[in-house]
């Protein structure tokens, strides 16, 4: 791969992610070579005529199953080209995404991401060809094609270049057990509603202390759970 970090999705929908990568900051570092994303479409490496993806499941069920024979040939295809890809299932059932793993991933040598589809893949497939299954959250998607979207942006962001100012990346939501502080910008009063006095002070230590306390003080109020989760980790 030319590409000095490169992540291939396979999907039967390649087409759903055409104009989100080509928008914003990810359009623009795809442009400037810091990475490249490749669809990979399953439909592809079907053998029949109708180009068939998925089967009824063993045992009845609602649903369909995707057929483990186009959905390997994929990954092999894709693996052949990045035999040193860590290989993803995009599933409810796979551990949780969270900034950590998003920034563990943006140092690997390169991803395959799979979008399930339907009531999900063969576990076979799994088995066999699947390195780490990944969920986005406690709920159901259509397929994986939004959750490979999330994976891909906030994993992309970290890369070297991406960003112009990576000082911002270490003072993000979840870089830190805690939660941002808050920001503000011009006008100085807004309908009634003015910006901190510390923040126009110059002061740096003033406004350093302030802007922690506000992190704590939202993280307590708003996610106290990555602070139990922090000390737990801790002891």
């Amino acid at each position: 791969m030319s590409s000095p970090y490169t992540i291939q999705v396979l999907s039967i929908f390649t087409e759903y992610f055409e104009s989100p990568l080509a928008t914003s900051i990810t359009g623009k570092a795809i442009e400037k070579g810091l990475f490249a994303v490749e669809p990979v479409d399953i439909r592809a490496f079907a053998t029949d005529k109708h180009k068939t993806t998925d089967d009824v499941p063993f045992g009845g069920g609602a649903g369909m199953v995707m057929k483990p024979e186009p959905l390997v040939a994929a990954l092999e295809f894709a693996h052949a080209r990045q035999p040193d890809a860590l290989r993803i299932l995009l599933t409810p059932q796979g551990e949780p995404f969270h900034q950590a793993l998003a920034r563990e991933l943006s140092q690997a040598p390169g991803l395959i991401l799979v979008c399930g589809r339907y009531e999900g893949v063969d576990e076979r497939v799994i088995d066999g060809w699947i390195d780490r299954e990944i969920s986005i959250g406690d709920y159901v998607l259509t397929g994986g094609e939004p959750a490979a979207l999330i994976l891909i942006d906030a994993i992309t962001r970290l890369l070297p270049g991406v960003l112009g100012n990576v000082c911002s990346i270490d003072e993000e939501s979840f870089s830190k057990p805690s939660l941002e502080y808050p920001h503000y910008t011009r006008p100085r009063e807004f309908r009634g509603r003015s910006v901190p006095d510390v923040l126009l002070s110059g002061n740096h230590k003033l406004i350093a202390d302030w802007r922690r306390a506000q992190s704590e003080k939202r993280t307590r109020e708003r996610r106290p759970d990555l602070l139990d989760n922090h000390r737990d980790s801790n002891d």
